[in-house]
């Protein structure tokens, strides 16, 4: 091959690469112009595809106002759900296990309400023990504070207690709801002085047991009975009590009780009233042995209560008391519940 021709093909050759560059940079140029004319979309999952379009359509719109879940005491205001715990008994004072819906009926203001639960087990309670640390105690501590710890330590696991006292002009937390056996020092450093804010106490005891998740609830009071000094009145603390499904127990220590004699005592009797109101048990003559089995007989009686609910065929939320009444079929049976309930009024 002459030289000639060798220059002439490498010629060629170079042109034809320097064709092949300049087609393949148009062609580049091409489709970033397509392109530009229409942006990539970012890959996206169909499922994050459809959420980001729920938001975009709900974006114009005014969210839902979230709703506020009730107390269980607004439920049964809003629903006229009543919790009737009830203690029954045979002639010899003996408690009665083992009857049915069918041996009870539930009255409302004389008319048949539907047992809608029903229970007969040994239910956890909350209790609020409430003492005397007023003047007219100061002989009877020793016995006050025996009565507390009597019963703390009757008490079974699931089981809780409060303890206050009253006397001045204060009602002090002593001890807040716990299980363990334990008498705080505070209630062995009592002492006696001035008057009796009783309804002050129930009352307080009333507002906390009523955040209590326990279906049977008891304030157990050990006084004289005679108030002297409260803010509150006796008809607000019994509404109190009655409204947050408690049952008060009193320990009788006015001076006739505990030192004898005959005569009437009105602090004793205000107390008898309340432990009828609401359903619960009346102690008398609590010195010694008595004391200790008065104890002893609330927490066992705590133990075997009958608990019922029923949705009151009244709706009418007017305030006004309504009364209870439970029967039995058997006959000689006693019954103990509380008397009744005040309607919430709006």
């Amino acid at each position: 091959m002459s030289r000639k021709y060798k220059v002439e093909s490498r010629k060629y050759r170079t042109t034809g690469a320097r064709l092949s560059v300049l087609s393949t940079l148009y062609f580049l140029l091409f489709t970033s112009i397509v392109a530009g004319q229409q942006p990539a979309q970012p890959q996206q999952h169909p499922n994050e595809l459809r959420i980001k379009v729920v938001e975009r359509q709900d974006e114009n719109r005014q969210e839902p106002p979230k709703k506020i879940e009730p107390s269980e005491d607004s439920i049964s205001l809003e629903t006229n759900l009543v919790v009737v715990n009830v203690t029954v008994t045979d002639a010899e004072g003996r408690y009665v296990p083992g009857l049915k819906i069918p041996d009870f009926r539930i009255l409302e203001d004389k008319k048949t309400q539907e047992i809608l639960s029903f229970s007969f087990e040994e239910l956890p309670f909350a209790a609020a023990i409430l003492l005397d640390s007023s003047g007219s105690m100061e002989q009877k501590l020793s016995l006050e504070r025996a009565a507390c710890a009597n019963f703390i330590d009757g008490i079974r696991p699931g089981d809780s207690y409060s303890i206050y006292s009253f006397g001045g002009t204060k009602v002090k937390k002593l001890q807040d709801f716990t299980e363990f056996k334990d008498v705080p020092d505070s209630v062995w450093d009592m002492r006696a002085d001035g008057n009796t804010p009783l309804y002050d106490g129930i009352h307080e005891a009333a507002e906390a047991l009523s955040k209590r998740p326990e279906r049977r609830r008891v304030i157990l009071i050990v006084s004289d009975g005679a108030d002297t000094q409260s803010r509150r009145s006796l008809d607000e603390a019994l509404r109190k009590a009655i409204a947050a499904h408690v049952s008060i127990y009193a320990v009788d220590m006015s001076d006739s009780s505990v030192f004898g004699g005959r005569q009437r005592d009105s602090g004793a009797e205000v107390l008898k009233s309340m432990t009828a109101r609401t359903g619960g048990r009346f102690f008398r003559s609590p010195g010694g042995i008595t004391l200790r089995e008065a104890f002893a007989n609330t927490v066992d009686e705590l133990r075997k209560q009958y608990t019922m609910t029923y949705s009151s065929t009244n709706e009418r939320f007017d305030g006004k008391w309504r009364e209870i009444e439970v029967r039995v079929v058997q006959p000689n049976l006693g019954i103990r519940t509380r008397q009744g309930y005040f309607a919430q009024k709006k």
